[in-house]
């Protein structure tokens, strides 16, 4: 899955425009890994949603770091760490409200999706006005005005597919992984039943 959101960054930060370009500082781009990051955290957890978010962001801080941007280490692994805290408590609210039981989850991924941007928005805040001067002396807190509402549109973007995307790729997950034939035979011939894992929440 972090190979997906590797992807997702590559193609949407190599392939789509830029929504702005600041000479001297960097550019704001669009960024669609979290994609890859919502999958993981909704069906795998807490502890998957953060570990793919943080290597599906391994792109996107080497492409704003040293690509697009001069921050280079620095960008490298805050953008990570950014993303794994999104993809953690996404998969930790999907999980705590019991989304994945609901007969409405479909409809509250989108508002799920949202809410667990939030704590990425405000470390995103700290990461430009606190961080990056102390580590490099400087601020780019000029750029929060274009970098957080972008986000929030890409944020919102995703809530979309992710509500569309989850039915299906459960349907799918309960199809081929906890369908399977409920009996199989022993070894005198006689059928045996087969216990079937929990479908997860």
């Amino acid at each position: 899955m972090s190979s997906l959101g590797t992807v997702l960054s590559g193609a949407s930060l190599t392939f789509l425009p830029p929504f702005l370009v600041l000479p001297g500082v960097g550019i704001v781009a669009p960024d669609f890994s979290h994609v890859a990051t919502f999958v993981a955290a909704i069906f795998g957890g807490a502890q998957v949603g953060a570990l793919v978010g943080f290597l599906s962001g391994i792109y996107a801080g080497y492409h704003f770091g040293y690509v697009a941007g001069n921050l280079g280490l620095l960008s490298l692994l805050g953008v990570p760490i950014g993303k794994a805290i999104t993809g953690f408590l996404a998969g930790f609210l999907y999980r705590r409200l019991k989304i994945g039981s609901s007969p409405r989850r479909s409809t509250l991924t989108l508002p799920l999706t949202l809410l667990a941007y939030v704590p990425e928005a405000l470390y995103t805040v700290l990461y430009f006005v606190y961080v990056i001067p102390i580590v490099y002396g400087f601020s780019l807190a000029s750029m929060i005005p274009f970098v957080l509402p972008k986000a929030w549109v890409e944020i919102f973007i995703i809530g979309i597919i992710m509500a569309f995307l989850v039915p299906t790729l459960r349907t799918f997950i309960n199809t081929f992984f906890y369908s399977r034939p409920s009996t199989e035979k022993m070894g005198d011939g006689r059928a045996a039943k087969k216990i079937e894992p929990s479908n997860p929440g």
